[in-house]
């Protein structure tokens, strides 16, 4: 079932929001060649215990690590090993975190080193398709208008839209209603309305739409083995517009300070 929050709600959101971006920003700094996933997952872990918060991945559905470390054609849900980055992989960090009873959850996608101009631009594209989508989130705005936003830029740039994963409302529970597709009709679906917050993921693949996934029965990759990206934010629907809860001290997109939440919420 759907629920609307509350400003006090959202505000919680919000500060929980600024731990989910701080470390994934710290991970992102410290990502570089020659590190393993499971020595970002045990940074992960120490940061999470340091903050006050609460992993929200470990356990979830037997899921068994704090973070999801995704490297090239892994699109999602990659399970911190022991394989190590090495200079040109692309690197996508997915993290949530649980505060004072509520979840944010948010992902990016990063170069290790010098990366190709054809992994540069697929960064690029999917970070615009997210703020697109941001874009549309305005009350009365329907869902296929988030959608459609996704679907039509990265397809414009000849990419793959992941059509079996997609976001998903947030709040309480990591995942809500409703589920929010990458892809869609602009004007058809539910109507957006004050007080709705949606985790907004992007999964756009280089090649094919199609995915896999591994025998970890969690890790899932593009088919045709081409690179894959992935942003996410939290966002709520407001009266004034959207607001990001889980803004990035650092790899943001130019335009998302329009976006950057306010003290409304603690009302």
């Amino acid at each position: 079932m759907m629920t609307l929050k509350s400003p006090r709600e959202i505000d919680i959101i919000r500060k929980g929001g600024k731990i989910t971006a701080g470390i994934l920003t710290r991970l992102a700094q410290t990502a570089r060649p020659g590190m393993t996933m499971r020595e970002l997952d045990a940074l992960t872990e120490r940061w999470i215990a340091e903050s006050g918060a609460l992993p929200t991945f470990k356990g979830y559905r037997g899921y068994p690590a704090h973070l999801c470390a995704s490297i090239n054609e892994e699109v999602v849900h990659g399970i911190p090993g022991e394989r190590a980055l090495k200079e040109g992989d692309i690197l996508s960090l997915d993290l949530a975190t649980t505060y004072q009873g509520y979840v944010s959850d948010s992902a990016l996608s990063i170069g290790i080193g010098a990366i190709s101009p054809e992994a540069e631009r697929l960064i690029r594209v999917t970070q615009e398709c997210l703020m697109l989508a941001i874009a549309q989130m305005q009350v009365g705005k329907r869902l296929g208008d988030i959608g459609h936003a996704v679907q039509s830029h990265a397809e414009r740039h000849g990419y793959g839209v992941v059509r079996d994963l997609v976001g998903h409302g947030i709040g309480k529970e990591m995942h809500e209603e409703p589920q929010v597709p990458n892809y869609g009709t602009a004007g058809a679906g539910m109507a957006l309305r004050a007080g709705l917050v949606l985790a907004v993921e992007p999964m756009i693949n280089e090649g094919t739409e199609e995915v896999a996934m591994l025998d970890d029965g969690w890790t899932i990759v593009t088919a045709d083995g081409k690179l894959s990206a992935h942003f996410e934010h939290t966002i709520a629907v407001t009266p004034n517009g959207p607001k990001i809860l889980t803004l990035r001290p650092h790899f943001e997109h130019p335009d998302v300070e329009r976006y950057r939440p306010q003290e409304e919420f603690a009302a």
